[in-house]
Formats: structure tokens, sequence, C-alpha cells
């Protein structure tokens, strides 16, 4: 999987439920509910005021790593 801006965040914790932590480090503890769950990860970092491109490319490096 490679995530982008337009990854639903769902999609992602399905994947990797271990990708929270970076969900969680930007301030965006409602990950259980069902809103959240259904936002891009732009909509998330718009949201909570953090660089989309940036927790991408934290994300991407770790699921990319745990593939090794």
């Amino acid at each position: 999987m490679v995530v982008t801006k337009q990854s639903v965040i769902g999609d992602i914790l399905d994947y990797e439920p271990e990708t929270a932590q970076f969900f969680l480090a930007i301030g965006m503890h409602c990950l259980g509910c069902p809103a959240s769950r259904g936002e891009s990860v732009a909509d998330a970092c718009a949201v909570h005021g953090t660089d989309a491109d940036a927790l991408i490319a934290k994300i991407n490096a770790f699921l990319a790593d745990r593939q090794k």
C-alpha cells in the first residue's frame, strides 16, 4: 500500500493497524469514530493543522520498513 493525500484513514488502519500511532501523534484521538475513519489524510491534516506531506512520508516509510 502507498498512502496519498486522498487515502482514506480507515483503509490505512485496516491495512496496518500500527499506523494509528502516526494519527495519534497529530492529535487525531478519535480513530474509532466512523466519521474520522472515512476522512482522507488531507482532510484530517487540514482539521488538525498538520502537514499532510510530512505525515504521508512517515506512514509510507513505516509501511515500506514493515515489508522488508
